[in-house]
């Protein structure tokens, strides 16, 4: 058999190979490896977007690859939530047909200048009234103010504190009375007039939409105009080892429930990123050396694996050795992981399940990082090879609700 030929990651290559275990028994990688799954992506896409009650808009800032994103498209995925004028340009290069929509509450003056100008973008979120007058500044021409609106305008609600892995709750978002005022001041200028929130990502608590929603309900109610779209944002969670989210069908059921609190007509948008593609990723690193109870990777949290850095994500994890299948029986033993920089940071508690004989050469798969993980890998210490392949397995884990 002909060795596989790598596509290094990044680049637009479309081979498609059999599984996992069939590339690293034929490439024997030195590199790290991701193997992408696209039609698991596509598939994730289509249960989201057919249980969702309106339009939904992946977060590209989640994993910008081109091969993802064709894959959400061929999931039915129409619009695009952008949190730069980078990602902007890479949605419309490669997706034309794309409704995008630049949702960062805080932009510069050129990237809203470019998006509007140059790519079509009308869709802006804000949480101050010194961004709202900012995005007007740049996207109404002097002479047209007279004009029919063409903006969608978005004002970010600020929520509490909730029990989300990731909270997010400090750095964006405008309290009620404050949105109150934004919403009132943005609604003549507006072809569409939102609210925006974010319960924090990998939220493990549905009713976490309802209260939200309920809060956006009082905005809408104080601010006396009408508001034509509640974005609910992102925070939809997948599974990982020792953490099993309800299923979606619990968070589709929270937020319809959370629309009786509001006016009737109000369509409803989302914006997932990791509850569509988390599954629809691992990496395969190769053991340097065993110490004790830890294992020395080529990968780390400088690399694709910073979710398993401070945050102490654990992901699901086995062993792969080439022409010896992996006994059901055999004995497993919980590690931890280094990766390869000389930072002693640079670690993965875990533990990470694995066969207790695990020795140097042996290579492990790491599932669910589709999400956040080749995104955030730097060049830290000059390891920054990365090769890619599009592999046919099934997830690794799965999410209820994603089958």
């Amino acid at each position: 058999m002909a060795k596989v030929r790598l596509a290094a990651a990044g680049a637009l290559g479309r081979a498609i190979l059999p599984n996992v275990d069939a590339v690293v028994a034929d490439a024997r990688p030195t590199d790290p490896l991701l193997c992408l799954r696209p039609a698991t992506i596509a598939a994730a896409a289509r249960q989201f977007a057919g249980c969702f009650p309106g339009d939904v808009l992946y977060a590209v800032k989640c994993n910008p690859d081109a091969r993802v994103l064709r894959a959400l498209w061929a999931g039915g995925i129409r619009h695009f939530d952008c949190a730069s004028l980078t990602e902007v340009e890479l949605v419309r290069a490669l997706l034309p047909a794309a409704e995008i929509h630049l949702m960062h509450p805080v932009k510069s003056r050129p990237a809203i200048r470019n998006a509007f100008e140059r790519y079509g973008v009308t869709d802006f979120a804000f949480d101050s009234a010194e961004e709202m007058a900012k995005i007007l500044q740049e996207t109404v021409p002097v002479g047209l103010v007279g004009d029919p609106p063409l903006l969608g305008l978005f004002v970010r609600l600020a929520l509490p504190k909730g029990n989300a892995v990731y909270d997010l709750s400090g750095k964006f978002g405008a309290p009620l009375g404050e949105a109150i005022e934004l919403l009132r001041t943005a609604r003549p200028h507006a072809a569409r007039l939102g609210i925006a929130f974010h319960v924090g990502s990998q939220c493990l608590d549905p009713d976490a939409y309802t209260r939200a929603m309920a809060l956006a309900g009082e905005a809408i109610a104080g601010c006396g105009v009408a508001v034509d779209i509640i974005d609910v944002g992102g925070g939809f969670p997948v599974s990982y080892p020792g953490m099993a989210p309800p299923p979606l069908a619990d968070y589709i059921a929270a937020i319809s429930a959370g629309v009786s609190s509001l006016p009737s007509g109000v369509r409803l948008w989302a914006e997932p990123g990791r509850a569509l593609v988390a599954a629809g990723g691992s990496i395969v690193v190769q053991v340097l050396l065993r110490r004790g109870d830890t294992l020395f990777v080529n990968d780390g949290t400088y690399g694709n694996l910073s979710d398993a850095g401070v945050p102490a994500f654990r992901f699901p994890a086995r062993r792969i050795r080439p022409g010896r299948p992996e006994d059901p029986e055999e004995e497993l033993a919980d590690f931890g992981l280094f990766g390869p920089t000389c930072d002693s940071a640079d670690r993965m508690s875990g533990p990470f399940r694995l066969p207790a004989d695990m020795q140097e050469g042996d290579w492990i798969e790491l599932g669910q990082l589709g999400a956040y993980g080749a995104c955030l890998r730097t060049g830290f210490n000059g390891f920054d090879r990365t090769e890619l392949v599009e592999v046919t397995d099934p997830p690794m884990l799965v999410t209820p609700g994603y089958q």
